[in-house]
């Protein structure tokens, strides 16, 4: 399944959830005051800008914010928000799309770096952000570690969200490092309806070398954005890679 496929108009209609879930405060405020620190007052890209749950809250602390977007549904979605000359997009894939100039940030967030589905995507997407950037910009990945160690033996599911009305699985392909996550919605009656969305799951390690062939040094790595210890039994990283400032490009 194409990422075009999987972010079509029915997933961007659903997308915002204002003041809850991704969009609830405690979530988004600590990612906007960090990525502001992280820009130190340059150009921001952001890859898979989506509807602009990130980038507008940036722009609107003054930062000037591109993004890279392979949806037309999620691209109109931030339309209707904001102008073209607010937040402007090129529509493409993160791998290979460009913004033009040299750049003080990247970001990627919410763990999209997983919907590249093949080792081989990921390391462009980090060799597509070492592009954008000049020496000793910065590039932002927000991602899950996978919880292996809740998987028994000689299953490949298991449910990692329940709540009234909604219920989450994830179906998994530890030779492969696939991930599928299945959204079911239900209410009082008999009717499912059910999304879903596939991954490819990367251990900090992996993602650490990933960088290092784009030419990326390690920077620093937290828990989540407001800087808590990253520990063997943290469930998700902020990891700030940074280009050297001798770098050639």
């Amino acid at each position: 399944m194409r990422q075009e496929e999987i972010w079509d108009a029915i997933v961007a209609e659903r997308y915002d959830t204002p003041g809850a879930g991704m969009f609830a405060p405690e979530v988004l405020d600590p990612a906007v005051d960090r990525l502001v620190e992280l820009a130190e007052r340059g150009t921001v890209v952001e890859f898979a800008i989506g509807t602009g749950r990130v980038a507008i809250p940036l722009a609107e602390r003054g930062l000037r914010v591109s993004g890279i977007e392979v949806s037309t549904a999620m691209i109109a979605r931030l339309r209707e928000k904001v102008d073209e000359r607010v937040i402007p997009v090129v529509r493409g894939d993160m791998t290979t799309a460009s913004v033009p100039g040299a750049h003080s940030l990247v970001y990627l967030v919410y763990n999209t770096i997983s919907n590249l589905l093949t080792q081989d995507e990921q390391v462009e997407c980090f060799r597509n952000a070492a592009r954008h950037l000049r020496p000793g910009g910065r590039f932002v990945i927000e991602l899950w570690v996978p919880e292996l160690r809740t998987l028994p033996p000689g299953q490949s599911a298991s449910v990692f969200h329940v709540e009234p009305g909604y219920l989450g699985v994830d179906t998994i392909d530890v030779v492969e490092q696939r991930l599928v996550s299945y959204h079911f919605h239900y209410g009082d009656g008999r009717e499912a309806r059910v999304g879903r969305s596939p991954h490819r799951y990367i251990w900090p390690s992996e993602l650490d070398l990933m960088a290092r062939l784009a030419g990326f040094e390690v920077e620093s790595r937290h828990a989540d954005w407001s800087g808590s210890p990253f520990t063997a039994e943290s469930t998700s990283h902020v990891t700030v890679y940074r280009m050297p400032e001798h770098s050639g490009r």
